[in-house]
């Protein structure tokens, strides 16, 4: 094994969980997604249920991103864009970063950049995939 190897795989898993505890939060606090689509996304009006779809969909790309290989370039382009969406859309606390607790927002770039680099290395990232190629 790599260190190459390895580090993808590390990137792989610890994004998976960074974005598992996004996925489950839209079935624990559903109030909490609503508001969020409406602030930051003008959706306004976003049903329960509409969190849940969107949590089960997430949950769904998060399993195909860490588990399967043959869905590597569909899951992990899906998740950067979606991620690159989600960081956008915080651009005024991201210029902004010491006022109130928007330092916070800052954690989606690097994150942003993982995933980047994740796109980028994507046939290289083979460990413990289904259907990876050696």
């Amino acid at each position: 094994m790599t260190n190459l190897t390895l580090s993808l795989f590390i990137l792989r898993v610890t994004l998976a969980a960074f974005f598992a505890v996004w996925a489950l939060e839209k079935f624990l606090e559903p109030e909490s997604t609503i508001a969020i689509f409406d602030h930051f996304y003008g959706i306004g009006g976003l049903p329960e249920w509409g969190s849940y779809a969107i949590g089960a969909v997430q949950a769904v790309l998060i399993l195909a991103f860490l588990l399967w290989a043959k869905f590597r370039t569909v899951s992990v382009g899906l998740l950067l864009l979606m991620h690159a969406g989600s960081t956008l859309s915080t651009w005024q606390q991201l210029i902004n970063p010491y006022e109130g607790p928007n330092h916070l927002f800052w954690a989606a770039v690097p994150t942003l950049g993982a995933l980047i680099a994740l796109f980028l290395l994507r046939r290289e990232d083979r460990l413990w995939m289904i259907g990876a190629s050696k």
